[in-house]
């Protein structure tokens, strides 16, 4: 590819930004523009679920940096203005309002869309929490609610029970797995988690699904399970994951499959990458496909595109990692977790409320997940490095 001189991002969050910032950072003097769907300025989402939905913070402090940073970074930041189409071969993005933009690289960094349930269209009550909005409008509905309901026992629904519970509410946490976060976590510490849930007040109703939502006057009033189970709620929370926002690419030329598909720099087609949620790209340590739905992965791949934009890529081998923050605990994972992995205490004690877990699989260490310690799991940390940075051999579908 020929020398750089026009960067376009499509996408003005996390992601979408730290490439930009990388990319001036390196050196890179071009035209550089970020397209954003969303009229706010680029924000963190973690705090959604927690400090803004509770009131700790205002919307305002989720904002990712100041106005006067932004500025200093010399870049176009187009808002508010969807992009709707995209031709890979010749880097041109359509948007909502008709604009056409293009560049010598394009970078996708549209991240996902919250899954929603149809019945729950058009419900007072019913929320998902994905932008700032959502955490607004949930906020207001809680502010004068008793009963919540949050379908989904993943990291996002897990939060949002433990923030409402916070808030005072009577909060039921409904899901398909036997313990929050089980898929995540693996049954030991998704075991714990579900103690520390309980011990809190929130309601656990786990191995269940949504049968159906019950409304008056275009309101909720509560949903039946498909044990049967009927529950009153004043607002119901659907957390039941994200689908990668890749509607607008469908006529663009790129492979899409659970994702922008991308090579092992994250490159999706000459002079187009993809970046943070919506990126799926080949993981040589793991010798598959990996998609990440994480702050931390959004960060850290945004510095590995800008590199090879600018010519000095090298392969992305992250071990991946998130955290969470539920009730007085910092949960944090290093790595993924199959389902075959056996786990054990390595550090602390569980009855302390301080653990560290390690998690063996078939070929040696893969995750580590520290309760409360986060030192002590970083240290463990250094294990995995080996088993996600050493290429290895694909593995077959």
């Amino acid at each position: 590819m020929t020398a750089v001189r026009s960067v376009l991002i499509v996408g003005a969050s996390a992601a979408g930004l730290t490439t930009a910032e990388a990319l001036r950072r390196k050196g890179f003097t071009g035209t550089l523009t970020l397209l954003g769907a969303e009229r706010e300025l680029p924000y963190d989402r973690p705090p959604l679920s927690k400090q803004v939905l509770s009131g700790a913070w205002e919307p305002e402090r989720a904002q990712l940096r100041s106005t006067q940073a932004l500025a200093a970074l010399d870049a176009e930041f187009v808002l508010g203005d969807p992009a709707v189409g995209f031709d890979a071969d010749s880097r041109e993005v359509t948007t909502a309002s008709g604009r056409t933009l293009t560049a010598d690289a394009v970078v996708i960094a549209t991240g996902v869309t919250a899954r929603t349930l149809p019945d729950q269209r058009g419900v007072r009550g019913t929320h998902v929490v994905r932008n700032l909005e959502d955490a607004a409008a949930l906020r207001a509905d809680l502010l004068s609610a008793h009963r919540v309901v949050v379908i989904g026992d993943g990291v996002l629904g897990a939060e949002t029970a433990a923030t409402a519970r916070q808030m005072g509410l009577d909060v039921t946490l409904v899901g398909p797995q036997a313990a929050p976060m089980t898929e995540q976590l693996g049954p030991l510490v998704a075991g714990h988690l579900a103690d520390l849930h309980l011990r809190n007040g929130v309601k656990l109703r786990g191995g269940v699904l949504l049968d159906a939502l019950h409304t008056q006057g275009g309101a909720v009033t509560g949903l039946r399970l498909s044990d049967g189970t009927e529950l009153d709620a004043d607002v119901v929370v659907t957390a039941v994951g994200c689908v990668p926002a890749t509607d607008w690419l469908g006529n663009s030329g790129l492979n899409l499959d659970n994702g922008v598909v991308c090579d092992a720099h994250c490159r999706a087609a000459p002079g187009v990458w993809a970046v943070g949620d919506v990126a799926r790209w080949h993981h040589q340590g793991l010798g598959r496909p990996v998609r990440l739905e994480n702050r931390t992965n959004a960060s850290e791949q945004g510095l590995v595109v800008a590199a090879d934009i600018l010519g000095d890529g090298k392969p992305y081998l992250p071990v991946p990692y998130f955290w969470t923050d539920q009730f007085d605990v910092k949960l944090q994972v290093h790595g993924i977790a199959s389902p075959v992995a056996q786990a054990r205490v390595v550090e602390g004690d569980p009855v302390d409320g301080r653990f560290v877990v390690r998690l063996e699989g078939p070929l040696g260490p893969e995750c580590v997940l520290g309760w409360n310690m986060p030192k002590q799991a970083r240290v463990q940390r250094a294990d995995l490095v080996d088993h996600y940075t050493r290429p290895r051999q694909p593995v077959t579908p």
